[in-house]
């Protein structure tokens, strides 16, 4: 009697562990990132993407958006840049639907009710990696954030993106991709 209920118990527990595995994959499928299907975290970031290429924005993918989001921003920095943060882009109201930005994204309509807001140049788009030459690697950080809201889509810049989510963030993500000028 007592093997039955010690292997009836294996049984149990081996069945538990497996629908465990099973929720944490769910939930490992269901965290949010942004990646790059041109540069790994952490990872130099094409030159076509840089000033001294196409400057044009890289592609992006987005995943694991909570349920609760009604939009994103993005907001790609480089905290290395010589004097203060350089802003290179700000977008906002993304649809929390949206799982892709293209290649060059910045410089074609963009999606849905989508907004830009001005970079460190004044320029309300993509501005490519451009470190000084020689001032080593640069780390860029793409910053993706669900909010609980839309924001008012008259928003100046950074400063004014970053007050209006104060309070609505409900997730943030982001990748870094590096870049460096001889």
């Amino acid at each position: 009697m007592k093997r039955t209920s010690i292997v009836s118990r294996s049984v149990w527990v081996a069945a538990v562990l497996v629908v465990a595995g099973w929720v944490g994959s769910a939930q490992a499928e269901a965290t949010f990132t942004i990646k790059s299907p041109a540069f790994d975290n952490g990872q130099p970031i094409p030159k076509r993407f840089s000033c001294d290429g196409g400057n044009t924005s890289p592609p992006l993918t987005l995943s694991g958006v909570p349920g609760a989001a009604k939009s994103l921003a993005l907001i790609v920095d480089d905290p290395d840049a010589p004097g203060s943060v350089f802003t290179h882009w700000v977008l906002y109201n993304l649809a929390p639907s949206l799982v892709a930005l293209a290649p060059g994204a910045s410089d074609q309509p963009l999606p849905g009710p989508a907004t830009t807001a001005d970079n460190s140049t004044r320029h309300a788009n993509y501005h490519g990696m451009c470190p000084p030459p020689g001032d080593g690697v640069h780390h860029y950080h793409f910053k993706l954030f669900a909010l609980d809201r839309r924001l008012p889509s008259n928003l100046a810049d950074k400063a004014a993106v970053l007050k209006a989510m104060q309070g609505h963030v409900i997730a943030q993500t982001e990748i870094v991709g590096t870049y460096q000028r001889p």
